[in-house]
């Protein structure tokens, strides 16, 4: 979790909502509302059976914390994108150089992703290229890696996790311009079932003018992270 001066609840609370209305949401119940604390306590407690049924024994000094260190792992760390009182302050300046054109826009390459796929809650690891055009506002280039980081940590589809930055740069930035680029590995690929070592996944959200198929500013973008 970051600390409070790092978050925005009411502007979580407004991106929640958009990304309701757009159906890209994940899927939620109203215990994501729940007190931190008393999730901790619950996952501890399941944990603990789980481990117990796998046959492990809980009285050594090794394992007797596993289940809470879990617990608080899920809670605060690796899924803590699941609480939008945790979204990120997006401090955005006014676009003072007047309306961009379709030929200027703002990219973020080889922001560092770490997600958790949603199947098998094994790991998801790549690397993300985001852009838009800036209209009326401008959005300080960090805030950009923590809308990213927000969406990682919780249980993802890649496909969602890309549309979902996508959607939410967008709102915040107040124009339909924006391209996310996401190259990634899945583990539950890599480690288990076909044990793929060296294959990756590529997902693409476009809105605005990165939609239009031929375009040049669509090229840009892709020859930019080196996807043509």
């Amino acid at each position: 979790m970051h600390s409070s001066d790092k978050c925005d609840p009411e502007l979580g609370r407004l991106v929640n909502e958009h990304m309701i209305s757009l159906g890209l949401e994940t899927p939620l119940t109203n215990r994501v509302h729940d007190d931190a604390k008393n999730k901790v306590i619950a996952i501890s407690t399941h944990m603990t059976e789980v481990l117990k049924t796998l046959g492990l024994d809980l009285s050594d000094d090794s394992l007797m914390d596993t289940p809470n260190r879990i617990a608080k792992m899920y809670v605060n760390e690796i899924f803590c994108g699941l609480d939008y009182s945790q979204f990120p302050k997006c401090t955005t300046i006014e676009n003072k150089m007047g309306k961009n054109s379709a030929g200027s826009f703002v990219v973020e390459r080889n922001i560092n992703v770490q997600s958790n796929c949603e199947h098998h809650f094994v790991v998801i690891d790549g690397k993300a290229a985001v852009a838009y055009i800036p209209r009326a506002k401008v959005l300080g280039l960090s805030k950009l890696n923590r809308i990213v980081e927000f969406y990682a940590k919780r249980p993802q589809v890649q496909e969602r996790l890309t549309e979902q930055i996508a959607a939410a740069i967008a709102f915040v930035t107040e124009t339909e311009d924006v391209a996310v680029y996401l190259d990634a590995v899945h583990y539950c690929v890599k480690s288990r079932g076909i044990q793929d070592t060296g294959s990756s996944t590529c997902t693409l959200a476009v809105d605005g003018v990165f939609a239009e198929y031929n375009s040049d500013i669509r090229r840009e973008f892709l020859n930019l992270v080196r996807m043509t």
